[in-house]
């Protein structure tokens, strides 16, 4: 089960408490003050990793707390600083002060974030020594540190996202352009979460299928719809031998309005599957009326070799970071 959604309470440590101290000799009951400081308190930090796919670590942990700094001793002993606590999350991690409502975005591994600072340890008495108070009895408490309410919301961060429908052959194509294994069935929401495959050295997510209201959170609704927003090519899956395969795509590019108007401008191949499954002449009215919407179209199988290395082609060429003439249409199956 993907966890992709959580509420943490972070609580950064303590700074320690100063020392209230007098040096004493086997000649002297009573001399000078050397109470040492506290120490500081530790933060928690928040930092990106690779090695971490999902938040499941969060789930049925709900707080972090940090360390707590060390208390002065006499002697004008310091105490110890405490150590910082560093969490690992996943990239596109996106983490959100419920309070101030401040956003932050996880999106590298080379530098962690700050989101709770550590208390200052308090001063001991010796730090109060001054000329005209040569016996000072009073220090400071170590100050605490801050706690905040947080939220993680994962948002994938891939490449390359499979869209459509549901069973327009999403997860088929990933298994054939990736090692990945997703769930394969003839029947809705069989992916019940993102599956992600690398493509060379570019990261495909698999998106559960949409549907009509999914913007509203019917169906999976926003739950995955998020995802989208991180990638930076679309493949739409369209299944040809539906009833209606232009709007099963209109279908989806609506919820796309409703939900973030921006993922309509993503850069976007239009995949016509199960070529098939359809005569020829099928194949090409519909392949007809998607070149009206100006995007690239594709019309193909992904049970056939030959349109699936065609397709590796057309993805790799999409891909390359030069400006390249892709066909404006090509055809498999």
């Amino acid at each position: 089960m993907l966890v992709d959604n959580v509420t943490l309470v972070v609580k950064a440590g303590d700074g320690g408490n100063g020392a209230a101290t007098f040096a004493r000799t086997s000649m002297k009951a009573r001399g000078g003050p050397d109470g040492g400081n506290g120490g500081n308190g530790g933060d928690v930090l928040f930092q990106g990793s690779t090695n971490v796919n999902d938040l499941r670590e969060f789930r049925y942990k709900k707080k972090i707390v940090g360390e707590n700094g060390g208390h002065g001793t006499k002697h004008n002993g310091f105490g110890k600083n405490a150590n910082h606590i560093v969490v690992h999350v996943p990239l596109g991690t996106r983490i959100t002060d419920v309070t101030s409502g401040k956003v932050i975005e996880i999106e590298t591994e080379d530098t962690p974030v700050v989101i709770a600072r550590g208390g200052k340890g308090g001063f001991g008495n010796f730090k109060f020594k001054s000329a005209t108070n040569q016996a000072p009895t009073n220090r400071e408490l170590g100050g605490g540190g801050e706690t905040k309410t947080i939220t993680l919301e994962l948002r994938l961060i891939a490449e390359v996202g499979l869209i459509g429908l549901p069973n327009a052959g999403k997860s088929s194509l990933l298994a054939e352009l990736t090692h990945a294994t997703p769930a394969i069935g003839a029947y809705p929401f069989t992916t019940l979460e993102p599956n992600i495959g690398m493509f060379g050295s570019h990261p495909i997510a698999d998106i559960p299928g949409l549907i009509e209201g999914a913007s509203r959170g019917i169906g999976l609704g926003t739950k995955f719809l998020k995802h989208i927003e991180k990638t930076k090519i679309l493949v739409h899956m369209i299944d040809l031998a539906g009833d209606n395969p232009l709007q099963a795509y209109e279908t989806v590019r609506h919820e796309f309005k409703e939900f973030n108007p921006t993922l309509l401008e993503k850069p976007e191949i239009i995949f016509l599957n199960k070529a098939d499954a359809v005569d020829a002449k099928k194949a090409a009215d519909v392949q007809k009326q998607f070149l009206a919407t100006h995007k690239e179209v594709f019309v193909g199988s992904t049970h056939e070799i030959e349109s699936i290395d065609a397709f590796k082609h057309l993805l790799t060429r999409f891909l390359s970071p030069a400006p390249v003439d892709v066909p404006r249409s090509a055809i498999f199956g």
